[in-house]
């Protein structure tokens, strides 16, 4: 199919230029300022003003297929992933079974040829089963995997994780590592901070965060492993992070929108503030702030982690860790921090797509030539964040009945229609 999007605000070579879009069996096929003709052999998209960007890339998402199909598909995941702008999402491993070898790699990439709408890239384990005793069979799945990890539970033994880093290089491969220490966590499930000692809830110390980034530091050091930090929520990680780079260790990292945008005193009783890592706090917040100004942080990650309604209905204590996020993080980050001039559209583009495309060497920029992996947004439009309105399976945000700017009205995957708002 053939398809003009005149007159809209292209992302060009870092700064918008209203343009027109021409795109050609699943190619852009021509970027112009000309005011393009008319033809029966061209659809036209009736977008005039609207902001066209790269398609949005997450390299943290749970789509929890093979598996878990309750709580989201790999149907039901990429369609929320391109209702958010994103044509690219990495699918993280904590499935069943877990895509620690060939055999169970297997029925996850059927699905996701079968079924996805978008681009999705698996990981594979760093270890069997996620549990930390044996290696997975990185020969079997590496050409298939965007990186490895543990995600969920991290890796706990120094001598095995300096031994994966070891195997992992030998392929070019990236460790995304869930940076958690088990034996400080004491059965946390908040931010260890005022809410939770005046709530009377178990809190999780920053230490139990960044305690493994700094193992896991020296580690990089030793090995050389290409390495990138998942969910990075505290002030003492941001710090670790810039040293190391400043040393010229190969280390990246991203945070989430709920960390830039909340802090633990914005908690309430109830589910869809239960995440991990936690809430932390507004100093925490700040750090990460400028850890995005400076290029500590490179990303930013959803960690989109969809649950069943009952697994969330269990308020803070009793509810499973993880929100949904792919089809509000736009909007949010727009909102709060383009808007309010903390940092500008064409830095939230370098955060969601230019830096994971680049650091992972997935998804496509922008050009002629390239495949149509594109997301149109109405910036002017503003709106009330309803999770009845989610194409995925998870409803549980924190955002729910935020009033947002930044409506996706388009999404296209190699030139296919992945979303288009009716």
């Amino acid at each position: 199919m053939n398809y003009i999007l005149p007159n809209v605000n292209v992302f060009i070579d870092g700064k918008f230029v209203i343009s027109n879009i021409f795109i050609a069996d699943g190619l852009i096929s021509k970027i112009s300022t000309e005011k393009p003709s008319y033809s029966s052999n061209h659809i036209f998209f009736d977008l005039e003003g609207c902001f066209v960007f790269p398609g949005f890339i997450d390299v943290h998402v749970h789509l929890r297929e093979p598996g878990f199909f309750y709580k989201e598909t790999i149907e039901t995941g990429t369609k929320a992933a391109a209702h958010g702008g994103y044509t690219t999402v990495c699918a993280m491993p904590n499935l069943s079974p877990t895509p620690d070898s060939r055999e169970n790699l297997a029925p996850q990439l059927d699905l996701i040829q079968k079924n996805a709408c978008v681009h999705v890239h698996p990981y594979g384990t760093i270890s069997v089963g996620e549990k930390g005793e044996a290696f997975a069979a990185y020969d079997e799945i590496a050409k298939d995997v965007c990186a490895f990890s543990d995600d969920g539970r991290g890796v706990q033994n120094d001598d095995f994780m300096r031994t994966a880093m070891k195997k992992i290089s030998q392929y070019g491969k990236i460790i995304a590592a869930h940076c958690e220490d088990n034996t400080l966590l004491h059965g946390g499930y908040i931010h260890d901070g005022e809410y939770a000692a005046q709530h009377g809830h178990k809190g999780i110390c920053s230490a139990s965060e960044w305690k493994q980034i700094e193992r896991d530091l020296a580690l990089v050091k030793e090995t050389g492993c290409k390495y990138h930090v998942c969910h990075v929520s505290t002030k003492e990680s941001v710090a670790l992070i810039r040293k190391a780079k400043a040393e010229g260790i190969d280390v990246t990292c991203e945070t989430g929108p709920h960390y830039l945008v909340m802090n633990d005193s914005m908690l309430q009783e109830d589910g869809r503030f239960k995440m991990n890592p936690p809430l932390r706090s507004e100093v925490d917040r700040q750090a990460l702030l400028e850890g995005i100004m400076d290029g500590t942080i490179d990303m930013i990650a959803t960690d989109h982690a969809p649950h069943s309604a009952e697994e969330k209905s269990k308020g803070l204590a009793g509810s499973m860790m993880g929100i949904v996020g792919l089809e509000t993080a736009f909007p949010v980050l727009y909102t709060e921090l383009v808007q309010t001039g903390i940092f500008t559209l064409e830095k939230l583009v370098e955060l969601l797509h230019t830096n994971p495309r680049k650091r992972f060497g997935i998804g496509t920029p922008l050009e002629v030539g390239q495949p149509a992996d594109l997301t149109v947004f109405d910036l002017n439009k503003r709106y009330t964040i309803n999770p009845e309105e989610f194409l995925s399976m998870g409803r549980s945000t924190p955002f729910a009945g935020k009033e947002v700017n930044g409506c996706c009205e388009l999404t296209l995957c190699r030139g296919n229609i992945a979303y288009q708002k009716k």
